[in-house]
């Protein structure tokens, strides 16, 4: 395995350095950090200088990832350590508490993410390396699933009202018709139209630090939707007045209870 020092970091960070590049086998690369100091990973002992531009700090459009590493710190060891490849009865309890996930695809059109909600439990853990997520109603876009059908890829992110770690899932889905599975998800006599089948590559958490800093779940926080746009005046404005935002708006309460399930 490959092995580095920095001298001139702290003990902690050279330490999970070191345990970064043990635990990947890595091929020789920068391997980052603020100061001249900061060494290339090599097999040997010594030091080279950084890439051109780094030390000096006259970079201010990143275009590689060895300049990206070079102004940061090597990953903290438990960001690493965390990362397995399946769901354990822990990570269970965070995706049946959830009622709102978002879901990240990608496919010839590019990239999509989009919000998927229901009752906390919506997204059925089949075993620990299959989530079940059905497909409710939406707007017939259909971005995820497009995506899936030719690129299987997936990203998930459980959120849990009023907790501030979430739960991140990464792997590959398919698309599944099977009427029993379908039926297993039936909800005020309706089915949903087809099932995301989930096999998972990377389940781990994410500390709580971005929702800490935007106080998310502050009731204090939140705001008035009438201090915002409504959709009404945004298709309005829009589309030059060939949709009528008044309209929109007074009618979307019936359409949103008719269409819901």
């Amino acid at each position: 395995m490959i092995r580095v020092s920095v001298a001139e970091r702290t003990s902690s960070v050279r330490a999970h350095t070191e345990t970064w590049i043990t635990a990947r086998g890595l091929e020789p690369r920068w391997v980052g950090g603020r100061d001249s100091g900061a060494v290339w990973e090599t097999g040997e002992t010594g030091r080279v200088r950084p890439p051109e531009g780094v030390a000096s700090g006259h970079v201010s459009t990143i275009q590689s990832v060895e300049e990206l590493e070079a102004l940061y710190d090597a990953p903290v060891a438990s960001s690493v350590t965390k990362e397995i490849d399946h769901l354990t009865p822990l990570h269970r309890a965070y995706v049946e508490a959830s009622p709102f996930v978002l879901i990240a695809t990608v496919g010839p059109s590019g990239l999509d993410c989009s919000p998927r909600g229901d009752p906390a439990g919506f997204v059925r853990v089949a075993d620990e390396r299959t989530l079940l997520l059905p497909d409710r109603r939406g707007n017939n876009r259909l971005d995820t699933l497009r995506n899936i059908v030719v690129d299987p890829r997936i990203g998930l992110l459980f959120l849990v009202p009023g907790v501030g770690v979430t739960l991140r899932v990464n792997g590959t889905a398919r698309i599944s018709t099977d009427a029993q599975l379908r039926a297993s998800f039936e909800v005020r006599g309706t089915e949903p139209t087809t099932v995301i089948v989930v096999t998972t590559t990377a389940v781990y958490t994410q500390c709580p630090k971005a929702l800490v800093r935007s106080k998310l779940w502050d009731p204090v926080r939140f705001r008035d939707p009438a201090e915002l746009p409504s959709v009404g005046e945004i298709m309005q404005a829009i589309t030059s007045g060939e949709i009528d935002g008044a309209t929109y708006d007074r009618d979307y309460p019936e359409r949103l209870r008719a269409t819901l399930y």
